[in-house]
């Protein structure tokens, strides 16, 4: 499970992440990544899963696998930052794609950790 301290929610940080963030895609995901130096040390990560996705359960399922997942990749994120994570189709398993998202775009910042 993701950590209460690597969680975002506040949705002043989702609209200024999505807003002003780097952003990087894959077949399923679209992944924003915003670093500051005034963000918090530890690096948080927030989901977003529209009703296109599917219907309520589906699209709960689908965050909890994503928070598992990143759980996983939060070691991949830069300190100071703020990640969102948007899900604009279903897919099965969503971990491989979110690491190939991460990677890509912490790549695309030529951010070293």
């Amino acid at each position: 499970m993701l950590p209460a301290l690597n969680r975002l929610r506040s949705s002043k940080d989702f609209a200024r992440t999505t807003k002003v963030g780097h952003r990087a895609s894959t077949a399923s995901l679209v992944i924003y990544l915003r670093e500051e130096k005034d963000l918090p040390l530890a690096p948080q990560i927030g989901f977003i899963v529209s009703k296109v996705v599917g219907g309520s359960v589906t699209r709960h399922r689908i965050a909890r696998q994503l928070r598992h997942a990143a759980a996983e990749q939060i070691e991949l994120i830069p300190p100071h930052s703020h990640v969102v994570v948007r899900v604009i189709k279903s897919e099965g398993d969503f971990s491989a794609e979110l690491l190939q998202g991460i990677t890509k775009i912490v790549h695309k910042l030529g951010v070293q950790r």
